[in-house]
Formats: structure tokens, sequence, C-alpha cells
């Protein structure tokens, strides 16, 4: 696919920004030094900025591609969205991202990202309030939607804590008798 819908759909998965949130960026938007992109929230009533980190890699890509470094130096260049697109463009782009991806049903949407990217940031031991304020909820509650794990994502959850509690669970006893 082409580089710039990639990089919007890395932006997405990465961030769990929805897409006018995306949409929305600019090179002005980019703390390269500090791996931050600052992301305007849509779904308040008063504007609220968020600062999520982004992987080294992506915003590296991001910068060798549409040149955010020498953006950020001029005011006018600065403050011009990344992608011009729509809103139904970009849409159209999650959906074929999903299918290339092999992803079907009511995962393969931009929710099914933000899903995707509230799950990932647990899995990977992120604290929940942490995750509320990369994803922009001003409650816990709004973001347990989004954590709510169901599956395959239940069992793996479930996977990590057998792994931390193996030492809790006693070895069997030679004679074949339970342990406890």
């Amino acid at each position: 696919m082409p580089r710039d819908q990639a990089l919007f759909a890395l932006i997405l998965a990465w961030s769990g920004a929805r897409p006018s949130e995306a949409l929305a960026l600019t090179p002005s938007s980019f703390q390269i030094e500090r791996g931050l992109v600052a992301i305007r929230t849509l779904k308040r009533r008063r504007h609220a900025m968020r600062e999520v980190p982004l992987p080294p890699a992506l915003i590296a890509a991001l910068d060798a591609h549409f040149g955010l470094v020498e953006a950020q130096r001029d005011p006018h260049a600065g403050d011009t969205r990344l992608w011009p697109w729509c809103r139904q463009t970009a849409w159209r782009i999650v959906k074929r991202v999903m299918v290339e991806a092999g992803i079907s049903g009511r995962a393969a949407s931009p929710r099914g990202l933000r899903h995707a990217f509230g799950i990932a940031t647990l899995q990977a031991s992120v604290p929940l309030n942490m995750v509320s304020k990369w994803m922009g909820h001003s409650r816990l509650s709004t973001t347990a939607i989004y954590t709510a794990a169901s599956g395959p994502e239940e069992l793996a959850f479930a996977a990590r804590f057998w792994q931390s509690a193996d030492p809790l669970i006693p070895e069997p006893r030679p004679d074949g008798a339970a342990p406890w």
C-alpha cells in the first residue's frame, strides 16, 4: 500500500487515536526528540490535548516521509495536515489494511484498532490510568470498554497470570498424591 496510507494506519495502531484525530495531525504535533505526538481529543466538549509516546522507528519513518523536522521550521508547513483526506477515505484505508491483514468482522474497523491498542497496552503491563490518558478518556470506565478482553486475549492474560503464579503451585508428590 502507499507509504502515506501505511503510516496513517500505523499512527492509529500505535497511538490509539481515532481517525479524525489522526487526520488533524500536523508536523507541529510531534515532539521528535521526545518521541511523542500531541493529539487533540475530539470527543470532549472542552479542548483537550494528550501526549502519546510512539515507537522510535515510527517517528523516524514519519520524519523520513513527511519531513517533520524541516516542516517544523516553517510556520505554514508546520501547521499543514499530514493527511489531507476526509474521514470516509480514512475509513476505507483502515478497512483495506484490515482485509490485507486477514482481519474481518467488528475488529476490522478503526474502533477495532483502538480496541487492539487498549488490549496490547494492558498485555504489555501499562497501567490502566496511563492507557486511559493515552486514549484520551476522562473516565476509567470508558477505557474499560476498549480493554475488555475475550477469547484469545483473555487466555493470554490468564497464561501470564499462571506464569507469574507458577511458583505458588506445589509440585506433585513422588507417590503421585496431590500436594495439598
